[in-house]
């Protein structure tokens, strides 16, 4: 079974997050940010993914510090959950209608950490989250788990729309990449010999 569990405790916040890759899509998330609470229910249904996370941070001064450290342990979880990657698929995209949003997302678990975000996020909040935060949680995400991830925005209006658009965009490529290729077994999807 694909799965992981990592816990981080600092002065800022004390995570435990649990990821089985091979899931159903069932999220169980309490990170005392009701927005990313949303999103990160979102990205476990569209991955098909299990994920279970409790945090406690210091949301007291502002949301960054639990959205960049649930990133970090999100992509530590998935590089371990991956293992050696033998047999995946490795690449994944999606093109993710959201109402009158539209957002492309590509990804490629190469072992490799590369974020290109290209969202013109119109608002500076939605509700109470800082939309910046978005790119944060991606960022720490793909340096941890060693994705390189583009995540585009084609059109677009509302702030929730495009943000949601990302995260399920990105659940849906992660979803492709992760998952076994038959016509692989148990070779690396890779001519050097490594990913």
């Amino acid at each position: 079974m694909r799965q992981s569990t990592v816990q981080r405790d600092t002065l800022e916040t004390q995570i435990t997050l649990t990821l089985e890759l091979d899931g159903s899509g069932e999220g169980m998330i309490r990170t005392g940010c009701g927005f990313l609470d949303h999103m990160l229910t979102l990205l476990s249904k569209h991955a098909l993914m299990d994920l279970s996370v409790t945090c406690h941070g210091d949301n007291m001064v502002d949301d960054h510090h639990t959205v960049e450290d649930v990133g970090i342990c999100l992509g530590q979880a998935l590089r371990r959950a991956l293992g050696d990657k033998r047999g995946i698929h490795r690449y994944g995209d999606c093109a993710l209608p959201m109402d009158e949003a539209l957002v492309l997302v590509a990804l490629d678990l190469s072992g490799r950490a590369a974020l290109t975000y290209k969202m013109r996020i119109p608002a500076r909040k939605v509700g109470t989250f800082d939309t910046e935060l978005a790119e944060e949680f991606f960022s720490a995400l793909c340096r941890e788990a060693g994705i390189t991830l583009h995540i585009r925005q084609l059109c677009g209006r509302s702030s929730h729309h495009l943000i949601e658009a990302a995260f399920k965009g990105f659940a849906r490529a992660l979803r492709e990449a992760a998952s076994p290729d038959e016509r692989l077994g148990d070779a690396l999807p890779s001519t050097k010999g490594s990913l």
